[in-house]
């Protein structure tokens, strides 16, 4: 059995290969947001009966990680088709908080002109969703080798400290037009999962305190009896059933939410150093978009 130590750095070579090119490093020029697309890609659900859409399109910003870096176009798909949403994506791979923070452009790999305040002012979306796993290990500069594995409250201190910022920067660009952060929990972390319980919790104690929204997206990648026990397969849901490309094991009624080779992603393709949206049909990344297209249609009718 690997120990924790072996399979956090299985897993931070992951993070690393999938979020950017590790030759990559301070000084370096941070990689370039991915140019949002309409077009159709292999990862596209099947058209479904959603609810009517609402009678106001909607304007959604997207902004986070590697698992947004993935996720972008499903996610982008399910607004459009559900909501008629006019849809902006700028994930950046590696990336935590107080990467999207005005004021860190020299030491962050988010240029200036896609901080989260600088899109704001720029797109006047009505929501903007965050999707962050939490940055645990020294994988970006702006958090000052501060890492979970080095002092966990100093890190959830500082975690804590850039979320509120960001809060306060997004609601200022917004002016009189503040848009709704829409946090979205995370879901089962096998190497520490008592720091995916806090960070959620930090989510939703924000949300609770600046009209913000959560999206329990990470509740739709968990075992029903236990939110934070980390698998790698659930039960197909009735829709995966009825759309058999999305229930990977349907003799077993099992589907896959992670390769063998990757505990945290939920793309089903090999990951890159040439961070991408996911180019294959991938459960996990349907369960999650799907979730937070329901939390934002909630809070629009």
């Amino acid at each position: 059995m690997r120990g924790p130590w072996i399979v956090g750095v299985l897993l931070a070579g992951l993070l690393l290969g999938a979020c950017g090119d590790p030759s990559s490093g301070p000084g370096a020029s941070p990689p370039s947001a991915p140019e949002v697309s309409t077009t159709t890609t292999h990862q596209r659900a099947p058209a479904s009966s959603a609810p009517r859409a609402p009678a106001k399109a909607p304007r959604v910003l997207y902004l986070g990680d590697s698992l947004a870096m993935e996720n972008q176009r499903v996610l982008g798909q399910e607004l459009r088709r559900d909501l008629r949403a006019t849809y902006t994506s700028a994930p950046y791979s590696g990336t935590t908080l107080c990467d999207y923070l005005e004021g860190t452009a020299e030491r962050s790999l988010v240029p200036a002109r896609d901080k989260a305040a600088a899109l704001v002012r720029s797109l006047r979306p009505d929501f903007v969703v965050l999707q962050f796993w939490g940055n645990a290990w020294d994988f970006t500069w702006c958090m000052d080798k501060i890492t979970y594995d080095g002092s966990r409250e100093r890190y959830f201190e500082r975690y804590e400290a850039d979320a509120r910022r960001l809060v306060e920067q997004i609601a200022t660009a917004g002016g009189a037009r503040r848009p709704r952060i829409v946090w979205v929990l995370q879901g089962p972390d096998p190497i520490t999962p008592d720091r995916v319980r806090r960070v959620n919790g930090l989510y939703e104690r924000l949300a609770a305190g600046s009209d913000g929204i959560v999206a329990d997206a990470g509740r739709t990648v968990s075992p029903g009896s236990d939110r934070y026990t980390w698998t790698q397969h659930l039960p197909c849901t009735a829709y995966e059933r009825a759309h058999p490309d999305y229930c990977t094991q349907p003799g077993r009624d099992r589907t896959a939410l992670h390769r063998d080779d990757d505990y945290l992603h939920f793309c089903l393709a090999p990951t890159t150093s040439t961070p991408k949206p996911c180019p294959v049909r991938s459960p996990g990344i349907l369960r999650i978009a799907r979730e937070i297209t329901k939390t934002i249609r909630q809070s629009v009718n």
